[in-house]
């Protein structure tokens, strides 16, 4: 071959080159998010100005000027208010969080049986860690134990009355456990009984379509104040002459089946949207119908309604806090009882109370959020190669 004709093939690739100097680095990332457009940098210095206006005076009432340890409402109240505080003094008052902190957490349950609502939350944790960890091993046990195994452990532990265990009733219960029980419950309950009431209310079966239609639309149409009322003063009047049900497993049932009409809505909307040839796809592999929903349909269509799920999940969490108007206290509604705790009386108490509550809401909110971005983007293998 002559020498005109030869070709230069590389052998090795050219190392990357550095972004240009004005393509990275702080001031890059200052121009290219709040100062791209005139708008852009009018927006931020405001919002800039917003912060610099609000954020101190807010960690001073907060952290620098509050007060943290204390027995009464002196400790948070001024000399005019009588207490012990110089006049303008205007802190928060965490002494009153810490002092009722019990209360907060389990209302009125019996002190000395305390140590059986930590160890329920101790197996509750256990649990739910390794089930929310994709990689971890023994799926199948863990999903039995949480869901089955613990709620008989953690009846036999919290009611009492059997073992040896000093029996308290339900309406000693109360605090953040009896929002995590509303919700527990609630979650385990409301996904499987949804998934069931879409695919009635997508049946071909008339009478069964009906009535999931009627249930649906019933229990969306009315508040959950209403669902309460009903679970606790009306259900027990179909009762047989002489039977009671516990006003706090009515709750649990209304907040159930309440949840549970949601969902279904939901993962409806995930059915709805799968392509159609996955049906019929399924039906030519000779598939039954249970089969083809299991193993075809539902996967994929839980996968695209992930935000729907988690967001019906979050609120049901949040709406707890509605028990407290059937004589009921969860977290808020034990912050709430204590306002009127003469000893803890102060300008500051009631504030510093509900900031204590949105903040374990957000918390377990936030954390439910990002669980739900961070399953989105493991279960987002459809466009990927």
């Amino acid at each position: 071959m002559a020498a005109s004709q030869q070709a230069y093939v590389r052998e090795q690739m050219e190392p990357v080159l550095p972004a240009p100097s004005n393509q990275q680095g702080l001031l890059h990332w200052l121009r290219a998010n709040l100062f791209a457009t005139p708008k852009d940098a009018i927006l931020t210095i405001i919002a800039a100005l917003l912060l610099v206006y609000y954020i101190p005076p807010l960690i001073n009432w907060l952290f620098l000027s509050a007060q943290w340890t204390g027995t009464d409402r002196s400790v948070c109240a001024t000399v005019a208010q009588g207490g012990i505080q110089p006049d303008g003094w205007a802190g928060a008052c965490w002494a009153f969080v810490g002092a009722k902190f019990g209360q907060f957490m389990f209302n009125v349950y019996p002190p000395a049986e305390r140590w059986r609502v930590i160890l329920c939350a101790i197996l509750f944790v256990a649990l739910l860690v390794p089930f929310l960890i994709p990689k971890a091993p023994y799926k199948g046990l863990n999903a039995l134990l949480l869901f089955v195994a613990l709620p008989i452990v953690g009846y036999i532990l919290l009611v009492g009355g059997m073992f040896g265990l000093r029996y308290v009733p339900t309406r000693d219960w109360g605090g953040f456990m009896v929002t995590i029980i509303l919700s527990y419950v609630g979650i385990v309950v409301s996904l499987p009984l949804g998934v069931i009431l879409a695919l009635g209310r997508r049946s071909e079966l008339p009478v069964v379509k009906l009535i999931c239609v009627i249930f649906i639309e019933a229990v969306r149409g009315v508040p959950l104040i209403t669902v309460l009322f009903m679970a606790t003063k009306m259900l027990p009047l179909f009762m047989p002459g002489g039977m009671k049900i516990d006003d706090f497993l009515c709750v649990l049932i209304g907040v159930a089946l309440f949840a549970s009409a949601y969902m279904a809505e939901v993962i409806r909307g995930g059915l709805q949207a799968m392509p159609k040839g996955q049906y019929e796809g399924a039906d030519s592999l000779g598939l039954t119908y249970w089969q083809k929903m299991r193993l075809v349909i539902l996967p994929q269509a839980l996968k695209l309604v992930i935000p729907g799920i988690v967001n019906t999940f979050i609120g049901l969490f949040k709406d707890t806090s509605l028990v407290y108007i059937v004589n009921m206290f969860d977290l808020l509604g034990a912050i709430r009882r204590n306002f009127t705790d003469a000893n803890w009386i102060t300008p500051q108490t009631p504030l510093t109370g509900l900031i204590f509550a949105g903040f374990i809401f957000w918390i377990f909110c936030f954390g439910m959020s990002r669980y739900s971005i961070f399953m989105e983007r493991r279960l987002d293998t459809g466009h990927k190669r």
